[in-house]
């Protein structure tokens, strides 16, 4: 082959001078470099990591530090939580109460029929006594006549008219009941007060006149039963015989049964005035106070 030839200098350098043998890299310097720039990054990605991380805990620091803090109002400076003495109070409306007044004590009937003043229920024999029968357990009396006056005296026999009259009766009540060939004659004297009727009980002399009516004609001009009570203002008395005529004897218990059984229907007949009124005044009283 023809040797090509380039002039003066070659592709070689001046003079065409041999070219130079191509130079082995430095693998060893290489590697060192290498190493060196690894470590550099690796050190600042630590040294960043380290930074962030106290970043953090500064700004964590700075909450605590921060949420602790009262400004001179008392209030959470930092926009933190609020202290226990910054919280609302409890609700100030008022809490319901209850009155420590107790409510009036329904009347007592005894308190009213013991009392003018409040005993003001219209009074008359119809009234007190108004059923045709007064019974006791299985035992009935039918009753033979009424009567009323505002002269006590004039119903008696005796010395209980006087009694009466002293003590200041305003009304006398009678009625005549009958059963059995036997009959009784109640009078209830009225008063102001309890305490006159108990003097006019205590201070007792035969006897009641007995009331004639509905063909019963008795206890006149012969020995008779006789009984005394009261309950408030009301003092009632009752004298019991024999239709017939026939004398009653300290050993006849006729007569003395039937004088029982009928002074204890009086004694409800008054209660149950005293009862309606208390009835009557709860009610206005319940009217009053809605």
């Amino acid at each position: 082959m023809r040797a090509m030839s380039f002039g003066q200098g070659g592709p070689y350098g001046p003079g065409g001078s041999q070219p130079p043998q191509p130079s082995t890299p430095d693998w060893a310097a290489l590697a060192d470099q290498s190493a060196a720039r690894n470590r550099r990054r690796k050190l600042l990605f630590i040294g960043g990591g380290a930074l962030a991380t106290a970043a953090v805990a500064a700004i964590v620091a700075t909450a605590v530090v921060s949420s602790g803090h009262k400004d001179s109002g008392g209030g959470d400076s930092a926009g933190g939580l609020p202290t226990p003495q910054d919280l609302p109070s409890e609700s100030a409306s008022p809490e319901p109460t209850f009155s420590d007044v107790a409510p009036p004590a329904p009347p007592k009937p005894l308190d009213i029929i013991s009392s003018a003043r409040r005993d003001k229920a219209p009074l008359s024999a119809g009234s007190l006594f108004p059923d045709k029968r007064a019974a006791k357990d299985d035992r009935s009396y039918t009753k033979a006549a009424s009567a009323s006056t505002t002269s006590c005296s004039a119903a008696t026999q005796g010395a209980l008219g006087p009694v009466l009259v002293n003590n200041g009766c305003r009304k006398l009540l009678r009625a005549t009941f009958t059963r059995d060939g036997v009959a009784v004659t109640v009078g209830v004297a009225v008063f102001d007060g309890k305490a006159a009727a108990e003097k006019a009980k205590d201070g007792y002399k035969p006897n009641i006149a007995s009331l004639s009516g509905g063909g019963v004609t008795f206890c006149r001009r012969t020995a008779c039963q006789s009984s005394a009570n009261a309950i408030g203002r009301y003092a009632y008395f009752t004298i019991s015989g024999y239709t017939s005529g026939k004398a009653v004897t300290s050993s006849d218990t006729a007569t003395l049964q039937a004088g029982r059984d009928v002074a204890d229907y009086t004694f409800r007949r008054i209660l149950a005035r005293g009862s309606a009124q208390a009835s009557a005044e709860a009610a206005s009283a319940a009217s009053a106070t809605n």
